[in-house]
C-alpha cells in the first residue's frame, strides 16, 4: 500500500525539529505498523533535545506513545503479552525495547538490555525503518516488541506514560522487593516520583515519604499517596518522625542527584534496600562506605529501563488505582506539526508532561 506520514525529526541539540515525509509501508515478517494517537515528552527526551544526553541523529524521537494497530506482519503474534487478541484498529502501547530473546542478556532475564534491541525514540533513521519513534504518524515495531491491548477507560493521558514513568517505577519497586506494611521514600516528586508515592501505597506500604525541592511538587504528592514529604534540608526530620529510630526499608532514588543518593542512603534502616532509578546521565562521583554497606546489611540496586512485565503491572495499577489523577499531569496537547512548541512549553518547567497529537 502506497503509504506515507509525516515525521519530526530531530537533528541535533540547538536545531528545531524539521517535519519530514516518510513511507510507511506494510509490515513484514513479524513487524507491526502502529497508528501513533499521542505521544508524551519525557524528561530523557527534554534532555536529547537540548543536548544533555547523546542520541544519534537525525532520528525520531519519544517513546511514550500508544497508537491503533494499522497492520500487522504475515508472522507477528495476533495476541498481545496476556492473551488478548490483537487485530487492526485495536489501541495499544508496547515496551520501550523490542528484544531478541535468545542472546547473552535475554537469555539472564535482562531483555531491556538485548544485544539486538531496537529502542523506540533512540534509533537513528535507516532507510525503511525510519518510523520507530513516537513523534510521528506511524510507528513501525520491530519484531520482538512486546504489545499490550489497551483498555477503553484508559486514556491517552494516562497510557502513554505507562510504556516509561509507570513501567519504570513498577520495575523499581519489583526490584525493591516487598513494600507492604513498610516505609518507602520517594526522592523526587516528578512524574516517576508521583507514581512511586501511588503505587507503593497501592502495594500496600504503610509510609511513604516523598522529598522534593519544590513545594507546589510535594503538595501534588500528597494526592498522590504520600503520607509524609518534605525538602531536602527537612528529610532525616521527616524520616525520624515516620519510622522511629530505624529509619525506612526501601528509599527509590529518582532525581539522579549525587546529593540526594548521600543523603538517602543514611536514612535507609538495617537491611534496607536503595534502588537507584534517575542517574541516567553523567554526575559527580560519589562516596560510599564500603564498611556501612556490609555491617548495616543494605541492598543497592540500579534499574535501567524495565523488563516487558514491568510493563503489564504498570497497565494493572492503572486501571486498579483510578483514583489518582494522573491524567491531569499532561498540562497540554499540542499537534504534531507544532512538535517544536512542545518541547519549548516542557522546557519552560512547571508541566509534568507535555503531550503531541499525531492524530484522533
Amino acid at each position: 500500500m502506497g503509504r506515507s506520514a509525516i515525521a519530526a525529526v530531530f537533528h541535533g541539540p540547538g536545531r528545531p525539529l524539521r517535519v519530514q515525509r516518510f513511507d510507511a509501508p506494510d509490515p513484514v515478517g513479524a513487524g507491526a505498523l502502529v497508528r501513533v494517537t499521542g505521544c508524551t515528552l519525557c524528561g530523557s527526551d527534554l534532555h536529547t533535545f537540548d543536548g544533555r544526553r547523546s542520541a544519534p541523529t537525525p532520528s525520531v524521537l519519544g517513546h511514550e506513545i500508544v497508537g491503533r494497530i494499522e497492520a500487522l506482519g504475515p508472522d507477528a503474534p495476533r495476541c498481545d503479552a496476556v492473551g488478548q487478541p490483537l487485530r487492526p484498529g485495536d489501541r495499544v502501547t508496547w515496551s520501550v525495547v523490542a528484544h531478541c530473546g535468545r542472546c547473552f542478556y535475554c537469555t539472564r532475564g535482562l531483555p531491556q538490555k538485548c544485544e539486538a534491541m531496537v529502542k523506540y525514540g533512540h534509533e537513528p533513521l535507516r532507510p525503511g525503518t525510519e518510523l520507530t519513534g513516537g513523534l510521528a504518524e506511524f510507528c513501525q515495531l520491530a519484531p520482538g516488541s512486546t504489545v499490550f491491548r489497551l483498555p477503553d477507560g484508559l486514556g491517552d493521558a494516562v497510557a502513554c506514560p505507562a510504556s516509561c514513568a509507570t513501567a519504570t517505577v513498577a520495575a523499581a519497586l519489583r526490584a525493591a522487593g516487598s513494600v507492604a506494611g513498610g516505609a518507602v521514600l520517594v526522592q523526587g516528586a516528578g512524574l516517576l516520583g508521583l507514581t512511586a508515592c501511588a503505587m507503593a501505597r497501592h502495594l500496600g506500604a504503610a509510609e511513604v515519604l516523598c522529598c522534593d525541592v519544590a513545594p507546589a511538587r510535594l503538595a501534588l504528592a500528597e494526592a498522590f499517596g504520600a503520607t509524609r514529604t518534605a525538602p531536602p534540608a527537612e528529610l532525616a526530620t521527616a524520616v525520624a518522625a515516620g519510622t522511629g529510630r530505624y529509619g525506612v526499608d526501601v528509599a527509590l532514588e529518582l532525581t539522579g542527584s549525587p546529593d540526594a543518593f548521600e543523603a538517602g542512603l543514611p536514612l535507609l534502616r538495617t537491611g534496607g534496600s536503595y534502588v537507584l532509578v534517575g542517574a541516567v546521565y553523567p554526575g559527580r562521583p560519589v562516596s560510599v562506605g564500603m564498611e556501612a554497606i556490609v555491617r548495616r546489611q543494605l541492598t543497592l540496586r540500579g534499574v535501567h529501563n524495565y523488563a516487558p512485565e514491568d510493563l503489564g503491572a504498570a497497565l494493572r495499577f492503572l486501571v486498579e488505582a483510578d483514583t489518582y489523577p494522573f491524567a491531569s499531569l499532561v498540562a497540554d496537547w499540542v499537534p504534531l506539526a507544532d512538535a517544536n512548541r512542545a518541547f519549548e512549553a516542557a522546557g519552560r518547567g512547571g508541566a509534568l508532561r507535555i503531550g503531541v497529537r499525531a492524530s484522533d
